[in-house]
């Protein structure tokens, strides 16, 4: 008596196995890219030189503003001709020239302006802009 497990036709498998086929090819690619990285451990780019420089900050911006009646304005706040020059002098201590914004009403005085200019070439403050809108 012999065992029999199945049925009594004995047919051979007709298909493939391919689970060793997958995990041998899935071991060759490790194994690949491991030793890949290991021959070129580095891809060689060539870059641009730079040189960073340090940026200096803005110079302070003044701004002086005249109006039709001959009004001096420093900012937003009214100072006479002598404040003016004593702030100007002042300026002109700086380790970096401030630039001076003069603006001037189309009615202003051209002698107040004038002085201005005067005041600041006195101060020696050589930078500066004239405004208009």
């Amino acid at each position: 008596m012999a065992f029999q497990l199945g049925e009594d036709d004995m047919q051979g498998m007709s298909e493939m196995n391919l689970i060793p086929l997958i995990d041998i090819m899935l071991v060759l690619m490790i194994i690949f890219l491991v030793t890949a990285t290991v021959l070129n451990p580095s891809v060689p780019l060539d870059l641009p030189k730079t040189s960073a420089s340090v940026q200096e900050q803005p110079p302070e911006v003044i701004q002086i503003s005249v109006d039709k009646d001959a009004g001096v304005y420093w900012d937003d706040a009214s100072i006479s001709l002598e404040e003016l020059e004593k702030r100007l002098i002042a300026q002109s201590g700086l380790e970096t020239e401030p630039t001076i914004h003069l603006r001037a009403d189309k009615d202003a005085r051209y002698d107040t302006v004038a002085q201005i200019l005067a005041l600041a070439s006195k101060a020696q403050l050589s930078k500066i802009a004239f405004v208009n809108e």
